[in-house]
């Protein structure tokens, strides 16, 4: 059996369906028969924009709240960086917010 990683990432709402397509694409969220398994709630995400920062969203030094989606799902540790390039890759933030660890599977 593959090592399982939970992923974990926080995604504007006007751009969810983008990033959950594109790391399902990619292979995160396959349970056995199923793809692009993944968890969807609603949050807030707050941050401030350091100097060199270009935000997608605010102001430099500019305290920002904005309406996201935490998504959760699992992937197979040998997908895991090719998920995490589509993650990228389609997320709209400069640096956005996502975390990986190792998981017990259910196999």
């Amino acid at each position: 059996m593959a090592q399982l990683h939970a992923l974990v990432v926080y995604v504007p709402e006007t751009h969810i369906e983008e990033v959950l397509l594109a790391i399902g694409d990619a292979g995160a969220g396959r349970i056995g028969d199923y793809s692009h398994c993944a968890f969807t709630s609603p949050g807030t995400g707050r941050f401030t924009p350091l100097p060199g920062a270009h935000p997608f969203v605010g102001e430099v030094g500019i305290e920002e709240q904005v309406l996201e989606t935490r998504v959760e799902c699992v992937v197979q540790e040998d997908m895991l960086d090719g998920v995490v390039r589509a993650l990228r890759a389609a997320h709209p933030y400069e640096e956005p917010a996502f975390m990986t660890w190792p998981v017990n599977g259910w196999r």
